[in-house]
């Protein structure tokens, strides 16, 4: 259903959803021409700034052990 584009909404127990971890926010300056290409890498990929960095990141820390 919900790879047909239904809304599967009531079919889901939402008391129930909780976050795999707690979240921290942290801020990361990057020079002007950085988010520019992050921005087109993201666009390109059909994800947010946010996700492309966390993607980038997650996959650096896996291959790093």
């Amino acid at each position: 259903m919900f790879d047909n584009g239904e809304d599967i909404d009531h079919l889901i127990d939402w008391s129930l959803a909780r976050l795999a971890y707690p979240m921290k926010r942290v801020n990361v300056d990057f020079p002007t021409p950085v988010v520019a290409r992050l921005d087109r890498e993201a666009k390109r990929r059909g994800v947010t700034r946010q996700a492309l960095i966390k993607m980038w990141i997650a996959d650096r820390l896996d291959a790093a052990g």
